[in-house]
Formats: C-alpha cells, sequence, structure tokens
C-alpha cells in the first residue's frame, strides 16, 4: 500500500493518466457488485434493496468516496453497502451468503467480458493510438474486478467472505463470530496498512486470472476442433 501511495509523488503524471483508466473502471465494478447483491437477494425473496433505490445502475446510488479512493489508489475498496434484510428469507443464513456471494462472482465475470475483448483486439506494430488506449481501459478493467472481487472474498466483516465463510460455521461459532462483526473494519485496516494482506489477496488474483485464461485458451482449442480450417 505505502508503493502505491508513494507513487502518487514520484510520477504523479502517470498517477494522473492511471487514473483517468481507473476511476470509470472503479465505477463500472462497483455498481455492478452491488446490484448484483440487491437483485439476488430480491430473487430470493428480499425486497429491501429495490424499495431503498438500490437496484440502479447510477454509480452514485453506490458510491462510498474512501471505498472508491482505496480502489483507484490501491487497487481494491468497497462501496456503499446494498441494505439486505436476512430475515426476508426461507434460509436466512444461506440466503446471506448466496447474496454476498453475487458481489464478488459479478465482478469475476464482468473481468472475464474485459478479458475477453482484450485477447481480441488487435495488436503489432501498427496499432493505432486509440486502440492501445482501448486496450490499457481493458487491462485496467481487467485487472481491478479482479482485485475487487479477492478482497471482497477475505472473510473479514464487513466483506462479502465474512458471510459466505459463516455459512460453513456451526450457530454455535457463527453467534460468537458475529460478535465482533463490528470490529472487522478496524481489523481489516490495519492489515491492509501492514500489508499482511498482500500475500493472500496476490494468490487470489493468480488463481481468478489463471482460471480465466484456462477457460479462455480451453474455448480457443475447442474451436479450432471443430472449425480446424479456420
Amino acid at each position: 500500500m505505502l508503493r502505491s501511495l508513494s507513487s502518487i509523488f514520484s510520477d504523479p503524471r502517470g498517477f494522473i493518466v492511471s487514473l483517468a483508466f481507473a476511476l470509470p473502471v472503479a465505477i463500472i465494478a462497483i455498481t455492478i457488485h452491488e446490484v448484483s447483491h440487491g437483485i439476488v437477494a430480491a430473487w430470493l425473496g428480499d425486497p429491501t434493496a429495490k424499495q431503498s433505490g438500490r437496484l440502479t445502475l447510477n454509480p452514485v446510488k453506490h458510491f462510498d468516496l474512501m471505498g472508491v479512493v482505496m480502489m483507484v489508489v490501491i487497487g481494491f475498496g468497497w462501496a456503499r453497502p446494498v441494505p439486505v434484510n436476512p430475515m426476508n428469507f426461507k434460509k436466512p443464513k444461506l440466503g446471506m451468503a448466496i447474496v454476498a456471494a453475487a458481489g464478488p462472482l459479478s465482478n469475476i465475470l464482468l473481468s472475464f467480458v474485459f478479458l475477453c475483448l482484450l485477447i481480441a483486439l488487435p495488436s503489432g506494430p501498427n496499432t493505432s493510438r486509440f486502440i492501445e488506449l482501448v486496450g490499457n481501459f481493458l487491462w485496467y478493467g481487467v485487472m481491478m474486478n479482479i482485485g475487487f472481487a479477492a478482497f471482497n472474498l477475505i472473510p473479514i466483516s464487513p466483506l462479502d467472505g465474512s458471510k459466505i465463510l459463516a455459512l460453513a460455521l456451526p450457530q454455535r461459532i457463527y453467534f460468537r463470530y458475529m460478535r465482533f462483526e463490528r470490529y472487522g473494519m478496524l481489523v481489516l485496516m490495519a492489515l491492509i496498512f501492514l500489508g499482511l494482506l498482500d500475500t493472500p489477496l496476490s494468490f487470489l488474483r493468480s488463481m481468478i486470472m489463471n482460471g480465466e485464461l484456462i477457460i479462455i485458451q480451453g474455448a480457443i482449442n475447442l474451436f479450432y476442433m471443430i472449425f480446424p480450417g479456420s
């Protein structure tokens, strides 16, 4: 994190250029993430997000200033959480886990779309400046969505991973775990500041990226098996 922040001062021009790509990608990633939570919650029977006006692609409704700044500066962050009432689910703990998983999954799917578009983009020595800019934007789309998904899968409240983990906990341990939920953000910020999340996040990002590349390569191989003359 400290290295990322130092780049603002050591290379302000480079940071401004990066910001021009990162900011729109961050807005797209955060908006899709939160809307996905709300849509899945509505599918499972909870209308809270819809009643709160959060089933919208208007990014202002999902904006959290610190979360967006963190995402742009260091590659991961958060949005204003979509309100969910687990009591509206037939199985509250399961419903919350599914709703929580919808956010990171939406970013993984979005990164996959960006990656497919990036691979399909023309390349070579005669590539135009416009194509290069599009490529840079798509690359930010891949990496920031993967980073956002990986970050939210960390099992520390209020991140989505904590609600997914809760599904696997016995009821007795689950209630103890929930008592520490209010301290989650403090723990999270401390871990970020100390750099203790760097290794697990790098591992998660690599797993997601490698998985996407394997799927794409498999699809390409299948295409040439079906259409060998192409």
